[in-house]
């Protein structure tokens, strides 16, 4: 069977990814799985490049056509704040998901309500000779000043679904990964990735 490496550290995007990947007709790997340990610095100026460099690195050292996503948050208030640094938005040195929606939190506690925002990813699938293709998806909401639900990871307790009523963290993962960026960004992507399969 055909293999396709996640090209992430990050144990909440390796369980969606699994999750939503479940259906391609391909082994699906973790760098764990192939006592891979490379942390790839995340020194671009936009989405893309973030996505496209782990996609690139991680395929070019495993081999394997590898799945990388940068994402982030971007809340209107903030100017689209934290954005491209939403993993890293934290005055504390080795912050917590915790800590950073505080931060959050705390920027946003001047600023007029409803705090509308959206989440957005970009997909970057690269192949161990160096092309890499990208897919994208963003899903809308508003931020909220009190965590709802246990599901998920980073903001996603503070993420509300205005429509629904509820919170990333509020739903299942079945329902979240079929509105959520990533979940988004991953459909966009499929097309990629069998043709890719197809012709390898």
């Amino acid at each position: 069977m055909q293999r396709l490496l996640i090209a992430t550290n990050n144990k909440g995007k390796v369980i969606e990814f699994q999750e939503l990947l479940r259906d391609l007709n391909v082994q699906i790997l973790t760098p764990a799985d192939i006592n891979l340990n490379l942390d790839v610095i995340e020194d671009g100026k936009n989405y893309q490049e973030n996505a496209g460099k782990k996609a690139r690195e991680f395929a070019q050292i495993s081999g394997l056509i590898s799945i990388a996503d940068d994402s982030g948050l971007e809340v209107d208030a903030l100017n689209g704040a934290p954005g491209l640094y939403s993993a890293r938005y934290s005055p504390k040195p080795n912050a917590t998901d915790k800590d950073r929606r505080m931060y959050l939190l705390e920027n946003l506690k001047d600023k007029p309500t409803p705090w509308k925002a959206h989440f957005h990813a970009t997909i970057a699938i690269a192949t161990p000779n160096g092309e890499v293709e990208f897919a994208e998806g963003n899903c809308y909401g508003e931020i909220i000043s009190e965590e709802r639900g246990t599901n998920g990871f980073g903001y996603d307790p503070i993420f509300l679904f205005s429509e629904l009523g509820k919170t990333m963290a509020e739903l299942d993962s079945e329902h979240k990964n079929r509105i959520s960026h990533r979940g988004l960004a991953v459909v966009n992507a499929l097309p990629i990735l069998k043709k890719l399969f197809e012709n390898g």
